[in-house]
């Protein structure tokens, strides 16, 4: 493996750090602490509790990892409608 290889694993969100921190639980019952992306802050896409993401991690430090996706749920709510905007 080089330097450049990174482990693309999934897992959800369970703890809210500060510093924009994430305790994440892999599908492998591992519990990893992770932090945004850049383009993720870039974009102002909001990481919460509970959110499936996807995370990259160094063959290095399989303790830390960079969330670079988060999935879009399933499940918006019951009845809700998208936002209406008003015409001009």
């Amino acid at each position: 493996m080089s330097k450049e290889d990174m482990i693309e694993l999934e897992g959800v969100v369970i703890e809210m750090l500060p510093e924009s921190r994430f305790r994440v639980r892999l599908d492998n019952n591992m519990e990893i602490l992770a932090y945004g992306s850049g383009k993720m802050k870039m974009h102002r896409i909001r990481v919460l509790l509970g959110d499936r993401v996807t995370v990259e991690m160094s063959p290095y430090d399989l303790t830390k990892g960079r969330i670079n996706f988060r999935h879009p749920t399933a499940n918006i709510g019951a009845g809700s409608r998208p936002p209406q905007h008003r015409r001009r």
